[in-house]
């Protein structure tokens, strides 16, 4: 398969997860990366008037997880691990997160990703282990989605 079809069908996986329903996210795929924004909403604060930890980390693993599948045309890869750093609390703007993948081998891959505020300042950052899984990315809802 052609890596350009693999990135748009990761792509299209990605927009047809029930959870974006919620957030309302973009993503790009390239070799080794991925890049989501997603614009924020009050819906997303914690009780304090900022966005909520667990936005910080839904981007920087899904920029960091696609960034891992990217290198993966087979099977749908698992986050193992992942640590998160919020440096910087944020309350409105476009976010956006980029993961690239800075280790491989035969069984894992190693990713960082960073989130930025609509200033392109650093809000925060993580990185992971993924691993393979059994489940072939053909059996995957939306990977399979026609490709314009």
């Amino acid at each position: 398969m052609d890596l350009e079809i693999h990135y748009r069908r990761l792509e299209k996986m990605y927009g047809a997860a029930p959870i974006n329903g919620i957030y309302q996210p973009t993503m790009t795929v390239s070799k080794g990366k991925a890049v989501v924004e997603m614009m924020l909403s009050e819906q997303f604060h914690h009780a304090a008037g900022a966005v909520h930890g667990s936005v910080y980390f839904k981007m920087l693993d899904d920029a960091a997880f696609f960034a891992a599948n990217s290198l993966e045309r087979e099977v749908f890869v698992l986050t193992t691990s992942f640590t998160t750093y919020l440096t910087r609390p944020v309350k409105e703007g476009k976010l956006r997160s980029v993961g690239r993948v800075v280790n491989q081998n035969r069984s894992q891959f190693i990713v960082e990703a960073i989130v930025y505020d609509a200033r392109e300042k650093e809000i925060g950052r993580g990185n992971g282990i993924f691993v393979r899984s059994k489940l072939l990315l053909a059996d995957t809802p939306g990977y399979q989605l026609a490709i314009d």
